[in-house]
């Protein structure tokens, strides 16, 4: 979710060339982004891509997930606007972003019930998809 309040970081030529690889991929991970990028000629070091890709999260323009070795994937958020959710491929990484009302009232509602406010959460359910399935089946 976005934070209209904060300035939107300054437009560098590295940052430039971060938004313009991750049009083009699903999740990978900071250092697969890195290797796409020095594969395509930038010069751009691994610390830039993950400070830049940190800051796209932060600002919700950059989609993240944990996988279960606890790597963090990033791509490009197709709703930035939203607060949604993601059903992820344990085997291809492919995501489909999934939207969950009544998870999002739940979650509120257990907030408020002990005192909480200004709560924020992370949800993933992850599985293994057709595709991959019936490769395995094949």
């Amino acid at each position: 979710m976005t934070d209209e309040s904060q300035p939107r970081p300054r437009m560098t030529k590295q940052r430039a060339a971060v938004i313009d690889a991750l049009d083009g991929g699903g999740f990978r991970s900071a250092q697969d982004w890195h290797d796409h990028l020095r594969h395509d000629g930038s010069s751009i070091g691994l610390a830039t891509v993950y400070r830049t890709l940190q800051t796209l999260a932060d600002s919700g323009d950059v989609d993240t997930v944990v996988t279960d070795a606890g790597e963090t994937l990033y791509r490009r958020c197709e709703t930035p606007e939203s607060h949604h959710h993601h059903l992820r491929c344990r085997v291809c990484g492919a995501a489909t972003e999934i939207e969950l009302p009544q998870f999002e009232s739940w979650a509120r509602g257990v907030a408020e019930s002990h005192g909480y406010t200004d709560v924020g959460h992370t949800f993933e359910v992850t599985g293994v998809c057709a595709a991959c399935r019936a490769q395995a089946d094949g």
